[in-house]
């Protein structure tokens, strides 16, 4: 239990090199925790940990196979294809998370470049192997991601690396004008039929996702619950995504101090 407590205070404080061998008084951690923006190096940590994590990956993966070959056994008259998102969806970018998060610094434009040009993303568990048998039933895979044109030639790369099927320009959208994906949805459903959406944020989804308050998201969430293990196939991701500019009105222009203001206060405690 000692070993946890210190494991946890590492993480959200100000980083690895402020952490010390000697647990601090319980009555310490709440004024000292921060959850802006150290948190996000615990949700790496057990990303990158806990089987359970794996385990949820597999159990999507899973499903999205039996719901492929339930669709492969229905008659359409255009092609097949999967549509996915590619960051924590078929890659792994956890150890971006851990880098920033435990520096004290959030997402920014020059870091994530610095990490993508790498091309040394992981898969994420279960994706490769699904993706490969669903080419082998002639499903075409469309990636669609928020990722930059900038960026095309080393996500090729990381995807080529592991051998992930149609890998190449003419089935990778990139982010253009906006970080809404449904035109480019509608852009593949124009030439095939789409089968499957996989993604871990909802917006990979539907455009009825898009930019939507903490309470739109779960009022829309609840009208699409007959899609979700059907047609969306959902991937853990408790780093980032909407869910959480959504607490602070997708403002990033607000300083992590606000921002961990506006996290604790919509956070749920007893007394």
């Amino acid at each position: 239990m000692q070993y946890k407590n210190i494991l946890l205070t590492c993480a959200l404080l100000a980083g690895m090199s402020a952490c010390k061998t000697t647990q601090p008084p319980v009555s310490q951690a709440p004024s000292s925790t921060i959850l802006q923006p150290y948190g996000p190096a615990w949700a790496a940590l057990w990303q990158q940990k806990a089987a359970e994590y794996k385990a949820l990956c597999f159990q999507a993966y899973n499903i999205a196979r039996v719901r492929l070959d339930e669709s492969l056994a229905q008659s359409s008259t255009l092609p097949p294809a999967i549509v996915t998102d590619i960051d924590e969806t078929v890659l792994d970018n956890s150890p971006y998370t851990v880098h920033t998060a435990l520096r004290g610094e959030g997402y920014a434009e020059k870091t994530w470049m610095e990490w993508t040009a790498k091309a040394a993303a992981d898969t994420v568990p279960g994706a490769l192997s699904f993706l490969q048998y669903a080419a082998s039933k002639g499903v075409r895979v469309f990636y669609i991601t928020n990722r930059s044109e900038a960026e095309r030639a080393s996500t090729l790369e990381n995807l080529q690396r592991w051998h992930f099927p149609d890998a190449d320009n003419e089935h990778l959208f990139l982010k253009t004008t906006t970080s809404g994906k449904e035109s480019r949805r509608q852009q593949v459903a124009q030439t095939h039929h789409i089968i499957l959406l996989m993604g871990d944020n909802l917006s990979d989804f539907a455009a009825i996702f898009d930019k939507q308050p903490v309470e739109k998201r779960e009022q829309v969430t609840q009208q699409s619950a007959a899609d979700f293990g059907k047609r969306f196939i959902v991937l853990p991701n408790p780093m980032y995504g909407d869910w959480l500019p959504a607490m602070f009105q997708y403002d990033y222009k607000r300083r992590p101090a606000e921002m961990d203001s506006l996290l604790r206060a919509q956070m749920k405690d007893y007394k």
